[in-house]
């Protein structure tokens, strides 16, 4: 059996990966973490009675394979550096780690021989659209993103506009000014790319990738309506994790 501790399991994506993990064969649902718990007892978050609940990275004890992590920018790279040292293949669907950052998560897990992945998005969808924007990013370099998700998403902007903004960097042919100046509405500059955040009710995660060329505009775009959207990436990750010798960036990589 392949243990799994979840990060952040009593989230919105966290509760979905309990699920799933649950009802994958040869997957255990080992441990979770979460700081601010009411209580230790796996009994009441619905966990399997062996299921050990912790609250800290310092009471984390036991024989776990797979770090699997929905918590918060502010989290997530001490979560995945302890997951590395402590031999955890990490499977992480947190975003706001610093491109340093992720650097040096690769260079450790490096050092230690530790393989794991770092997905921007587990939904196909946007996995598929950001390959498909960095193929026309070679015919059309001028390019702006806009992504738009939930009101409680915490970061802006996400993760998978930043990955697709250097996808398209570097897929062009020849670098382009960017159009930027002091207006904040011309968004952010990622790579040379502008790119709009948009937090509002009722959203779950949405973006689009607009190209201009000369005389005619190009406009890909990727919709995810439900959370359960991600699951399929997630087991995908898991599956296949145990099998890498470093730390990837991207499920695209798994495709």
């Amino acid at each position: 059996m392949i243990r799994v501790l979840i990060a952040g399991f009593n989230g919105a994506m966290g509760q979905r990966a309990v699920k799933l993990v649950q009802k994958v064969p040869n997957y255990k649902l080992a441990a979770v973490l979460s700081p601010h718990l009411h209580s230790l007892n796996p009994n009441d978050y619905n966990l399997d009675p062996d299921a050990a609940v912790f609250t800290s990275l310092a009471d984390i004890t036991g024989q776990i394979d797979i770090w699997l992590d929905f918590t918060t920018p502010s989290a997530v790279y001490a979560n995945t550096k302890f997951a590395l040292e402590h031999q955890m293949r990490p499977v992480i669907g947190t975003s706001g780690l610093t491109d340093k950052q992720v650097t040096e998560l690769q260079d450790l897990a490096k050092q230690l021989k530790v393989g794991g992945i770092i997905a921007p998005n587990f939904g196909l969808s946007a996995v598929l659209l950001m390959k498909f924007a960095k193929m026309a990013a070679a015919y059309f370099p001028n390019a702006e993103i806009i992504e738009m998700h939930h009101a409680d998403k915490k970061d802006a902007p996400s993760g998978t506009a930043i990955k697709t903004a250097q996808e398209i960097a570097q897929s062009r042919a020849s670098q382009v000014a960017a159009n930027f100046n002091d207006n904040p509405a011309r968004g952010g500059d990622y790579y040379g790319v502008p790119i709009h955040a948009v937090r509002l009710p009722g959203y779950v995660a949405h973006e689009q990738v607009l190209f201009g060329g000369a005389g005619e505009a190009l406009t890909i775009r990727q919709d995810s309506f439900d959370r359960n959207s991600f699951m399929s990436g997630v087991e995908l990750a898991l599956k296949q994790v145990m099998q890498l010798d470093e730390l990837i960036v991207g499920l695209e990589n798994l495709i």
